[in-house]
């Protein structure tokens, strides 16, 4: 729709409103409702947002160590632009306009949306257009938020019992959700490719129709948001958390990617004349990834739980290889013809802000061209999980965040503005964990010694 038109679907709505949102570091739509006058006012013009979403985490807890905002500055409105490009009708809301804004002036710096813009330029600049797509598995319970807080997060009832991975069984014992997740996203513009039962019990695993890395982006964590809401109008809870339990397999993020020539009409990734069809240039690409990623990995593995998921045989990776088609590397290659031919990055969890997780992915790749780096390491044959032999991802987030804070290559691509709040917020979460006494540690300790 072009811009009248959005105009006239607002002043005809009857609820007189718009909601719009804007991305924190941890990826949660921070946002409100206004009045469709006040939507007017901003066409032209800046929305004020109070920048402690760059100031507190996740549990809205204010950051001691955050330099860009905090009690030191009084916690001002940074400016913001509404994306008029990011228009939607929410179908579950009576179709109520809404809209993304990206923050601008001195708050762009670490904006995530900007971050990954950023990064898209850069592509672009260079001849390549991006296309993404991000898939999720996550965890459904039949619960409300009152009641798994009167349970204290324990004992949980699943949506459905069992493992039942790719059952026909399970995805019609609730039917209901999974129409809705599939028709009400497809609404919402969120087209699903594919919407399964994974292995575990009440996990859902869905595809993201591919599209430009921006688009992919604002769809993904659009996605998350959207099936939370979805699923709480039917008494359900999704969490999109990277390990639920020990005893279950993680929920990944994968990020599925592919360079094209900016007229898009080649992928680029794809070389019929190679013995295994992958072009010179996605070579570079992978080898990109594989040299930054134990230095971005918070951005793909933001919090404590992501490092849970990240063990060996949990169908994540721990190992810094790659594949054809194969589930146990970090990187598995998919040259499965002209226009499919992509790069898959199983590293990447359900718990990540989206667009730190995308601009990561490309930028790494990016990297790699620019510096026209070899993919030396042969190709993993078998378990990924034995190959060391180009080293292994950090173990835990402090470990991550340290790289990354030690190294200059994130600064190289994602600016020192950034890179230093981003892992202030990183060192933030590990100190909120590391002082806290865990169930583990009574049932371990509290007799014994």
């Amino acid at each position: 729709m072009n811009q009248q038109s959005i105009i006239d679907y607002v002043n005809n709505h009857p609820s007189g409103k718009v909601k719009l949102a804007i991305a924190d570091i941890d990826g949660v739509l921070r946002g409100k409702y206004i009045s469709k006058q006040k939507f007017m006012s901003l066409l032209d013009g800046d929305l004020g947002f109070c920048d402690v979403v760059f100031g507190w985490d996740i549990a809205d807890v204010c950051y001691d160590n955050s330099t860009f905002t905090g009690w030191h500055s009084g916690y001002p409105d940074a400016k913001a632009k509404l994306d008029l490009s990011t228009f939607r009708k929410i179908p579950w809301e009576n179709d109520v306009p809404f809209f993304l804004a990206d923050f601008t002036e001195s708050a762009a710096e670490i904006c995530p949306r900007n971050v990954l813009k950023r990064v898209v330029q850069e592509a672009e600049n260079a001849g390549f257009k991006p296309f993404f797509s991000q898939e999720f598995e996550w965890f459904n319970f039949e619960e409300t938020p009152a009641s798994i807080h009167q349970k204290g997060f324990q004992n949980l009832t699943p949506l459905t019992p069992g493992m039942f991975g790719y059952s026909l069984l399970r995805s019609s014992l609730r039917n209901d959700f999974m129409t809705d997740i599939f028709e009400q996203l497809s609404q919402f513009d969120i087209p699903i490719e594919g919407l399964h039962t994974e292995t575990g019990p009440g996990v859902y695993e869905a595809a993201i129709t591919y599209s430009d890395i921006l688009s992919a982006a604002d769809r993904a964590i659009l996605f998350k948001t959207s099936v939370k809401e979805i699923a709480n109008k039917l008494g359900i809870m999704a969490t999109f958390m990277a390990k639920i339990n020990e005893n279950l397999p993680g929920c990944s993020g994968h990020v599925h990617q592919s360079l094209w020539d900016i007229e898009e009409k080649q992928n680029l990734f794809y070389d019929e004349k190679a013995s295994n069809y992958i072009s010179p240039l996605m070579e570079n690409y992978m080898a990109g990834q594989l040299h930054c990623l134990p230095y971005i990995l918070p951005m793909v593995a933001p919090t404590i739980n992501s490092y849970k998921r990240l063990v060996e045989g949990a169908w994540a990776p721990t190992t810094l290889t790659w594949a054809v088609d194969n589930r146990t590397v970090a990187l598995r290659a998919l040259p499965l013809g002209k226009k499919s031919c992509r790069l898959e990055t199983r590293v990447v969890g359900s718990d990540t802000n989206p667009y730190l997780a995308l601009a990561a992915c490309l930028a790494a790749g990016l990297y790699g061209i620019r510096k026209n780096l070899k993919l030396n390491q042969p190709a993993t044959i078998g378990n990924g999980y034995r190959d060391n032999s180009n080293g292994v991802l950090p173990s835990n987030l402090y470990e991550a965040t340290q790289a990354m804070k030690n190294s200059d290559i994130p600064k190289e691509l994602f600016g020192e503005t950034f890179v230093q709040h981003f892992t202030q917020t990183r060192d933030w979460e590990w100190r909120q964990h590391a002082k806290v006494v865990t169930d583990w540690e009574l049932k371990r300790y509290f007799e014994i010694v």
